[in-house]
């Protein structure tokens, strides 16, 4: 089996992830704490040598990669899961159904969502298509979540930090945590 390692940072704060607000795919910028999370991970990824540097299309995700390491490929296919009707809705807002199906991270059905099964098939999509090697990838809570949970963790990890797999094995080698404090995760973006 080709060695496949994934540095997978969450991008930095927004107004969205401080609020508790629901951002799957919509393209909030990153606040003040944001771009100084992102440019702390300078100082955590300095010395690395990456085969591949990918990000999320989405804006928060893109300027954390130009700020904590230059430019990146983008892949749509790393965005957030779409939250359909619930983008931009307060987390303690939205429907006690739709919140419990994304804290199991399991039968998440909103309308105009994306399934969970939806944002599984395009990241498949993604890593099938990468090359073996290491490679930096800046995404978002839900997709980091998903692949951690293959190797055995299970939740979101806050804004800004960065876990290392071994994908082929499925295990988590790292976690680098942000040296600019984050409050816990409220929001799923």
């Amino acid at each position: 089996m080709e060695a496949l390692e994934l540095w997978l940072v969450r991008h930095g704060e927004t107004s969205h992830s401080r609020d508790g607000r629901m951002a799957g795919w919509t393209d909030v910028p990153l606040t003040e704490r944001g771009e100084a999370q992102a440019r702390a991970l300078r100082a955590l990824l300095d010395g690395e040598r990456f085969d591949g540097v990918w990000s999320s299309d989405l804006q928060r995700a893109v300027a954390s990669a130009r700020l904590a390491w230059g430019e990146p490929w983008l892949d749509p296919r790393l965005r957030e899961i779409s939250f359909g009707g619930l983008e931009g809705e307060p987390w303690t807002e939205i429907d006690e159904r739709h919140r419990a199906a994304l804290v199991r991270f399991a039968d998440f059905d909103a309308p105009g969502a994306e399934t969970l099964e939806q944002l599984r098939q395009r990241v498949d999509a993604f890593l099938a298509e990468l090359p073996a090697g290491r490679h930096l990838v800046f995404s978002h809570g839900g997709v980091i979540r998903l692949l951690t949970r293959e190797a055995g963790e299970d939740g979101f990890l806050p804004t800004g930090t960065i876990v290392v797999l071994d994908w082929p094995a499925r295990q988590i080698l790292r976690r680098l945590d942000n040296p600019v404090s984050s409050p816990p995760p409220f929001a799923r973006d």
